[in-house]
């Protein structure tokens, strides 16, 4: 049985994934701080945010910061965006001096700054580009290189079986799918059973990627495709104790204040104050989220310029969450001046 336990979930190329739920990367959001704070909960690996190819090859010293990962977060996935094969495979081998575990190419990025100049999931409308592409970087590149796609550009153009052949056929390690296309960006719901439709088309992983907001959906992902891996993106925010089967609901409020201090000050040593409190805005939203007095909160945690002045307000809010068995609904609770 201990044997039993310690096999990883999945192998991708020659890197062993043990566990099977991964923070998905997400521009903005999975920064280094987050990401160690995930790991710690049991996301199984880390995949930086997509970073473009071009910033690499300028030497953006943000694009540096986005690719920096700590050791301990291992395996690592550093996520790259581009649509020239020499500058794509430029952009990689510089990458490849930070020692990644693995490459892993956007094509699903639905966000309009990216899709218009082809790069993301406006790839998808040239299935032999990305060939070319992924056959570049397998053939040169000595790590796994895995890509990240949706099913298609818009409910016409669902190639999702096509683009996953293709893959595999150029070398592909694993394929991540986001049951949407691009049209739909992330509205209405994701179709899991063409998830499922591409793990039983390939023989390389597949990890699962849409709607898995609840302990209950990674169950339900999982008997739905058959992967074995999933990547959980929005629903992280706020509940990072997702990753050890954890519903937001279940966290009382003490804990997330907890998590949120350790959170904010990661990211103020890591950015400074002043960037470090703006980064954090949309989790701190996310940690008090669906909390009595939250859309009230919310702009006043919006408009802190400080750390201290952050926790200040989730402090003198405690007391109106802590002490209520049954909150009072939104409208009713009287929120600290």
């Amino acid at each position: 049985m201990q044997e039993q336990r310690l096999l990883p979930t999945l192998v991708i190329g020659s890197v062993p994934i043990y566990g099977d739920l991964v923070l998905a990367p997400m521009a903005g959001i999975t920064d280094m701080p987050f990401r160690t704070i995930c790991r710690a909960l049991g996301s199984a690996m880390s995949y930086t945010p997509c970073i473009l190819d071009e910033a690499v090859l300028q030497r953006s010293r943000r694009t540096a910061q986005i690719a920096e990962f700590a050791p301990y977060e291992r395996p690592v996935a550093i996520q790259v965006l581009g649509r020239e094969e020499d500058r794509l495979l430029a952009a990689c081998q510089k990458l490849m001096e930070q020692g990644p575990d693995l490459i892993d190419l956007n094509l699903g990025c639905p966000a309009r700054h990216v899709s218009w100049r082809g790069r993301g999931a406006a790839l998808l409308r040239e299935p032999e580009r990305i060939g070319r592409l992924m056959n570049r970087l397998t053939r040169t590149l000595k790590v796994p290189v895995t890509a990240k796609i949706r099913l298609g550009w818009d409910q016409q153009s669902r190639n999702y079986l096509e683009v996953a052949h293709i893959l595999e056929d150029s070398g592909a390690a694993a394929i991540a799918v986001h049951g949407r296309t691009k049209e739909q960006g992330y509205k209405g719901r994701a179709d899991w059973q063409a998830i499922a439709e591409v793990r039983q088309t390939v023989r390389i992983p597949v990890l699962a990627n849409g709607d898995v907001r609840t302990v209950e959906d990674i169950a339900a992902i999982k008997a739905a495709t058959g992967c074995a891996g999933v990547l959980i993106g929005r629903a992280a925010i706020g509940n990072p104790w997702i990753f050890c089967r954890r519903n937001m609901s279940d966290v009382p409020y003490p804990e997330r204040l907890q998590m949120i201090r350790r959170h904010l000050a990661a990211v103020v040593d890591y950015y400074g104050p002043r960037i470090g409190v703006l980064l954090f805005r949309p989790h701190v939203i996310g940690y008090t989220s669906a909390l009595s007095g939250a859309h009230a909160m919310r702009p006043k945690l919006g408009a802190a310029p400080t750390a201290e002045e952050v926790l200040g307000l989730l402090e003198a809010w405690q007391p109106f969450l802590t002490t209520l068995a049954n909150p009072a609904p939104r409208s009713t609770v009287r929120l600290p001046e």
